[in-house]
């Protein structure tokens, strides 16, 4: 695994555990994160704001299918699922990111792409 591979890795892990400090500190001052379907997030004040309100008591699993990394792009999918009051939701998800730079990059943009594929009771 690459070493832009793993900061993919560890920057989807801190999602699932709601990590935001980590998020935070992984991202540029003019971050522009766009969840299609949902809203754009435009600068670290409001990234942090959108990050601490995503945090819940749910329990998330997340399983990472691929991860693919050239120059300064970044591309992670996989499923989620969350788990609250007994109910579980499971979701696919793609992100595609453009890095800051090459040695130690920050998230400068990130488009998201969500869809809920299951409701189960637990």
């Amino acid at each position: 695994m690459t070493a832009k591979e793993d900061f993919m890795r560890k920057f989807n892990e801190a999602f699932a555990k709601s990590d935001t400090a980590f998020l935070v500190a992984n991202v540029s001052d003019d971050i522009e994160w766009t969840v299609y379907g949902d809203k754009t997030i435009s600068g670290i004040e409001d990234f942090k704001k959108t990050v601490e309100e995503m945090k819940t008591q749910a329990k998330v699993v997340m399983e990472l299918d691929r991860i693919i990394t050239h120059g300064n792009t970044a591309t992670v999918n996989g499923t989620m699922q969350m788990t609250e009051s007994g109910k579980i939701s499971t979701y696919a998800f793609a992100d595609v990111c453009v890095l800051s730079g090459f040695k130690n990059p920050k998230i400068k943009r990130m488009k998201s792409y969500v869809i809920k594929i299951a409701d189960h009771e637990k």
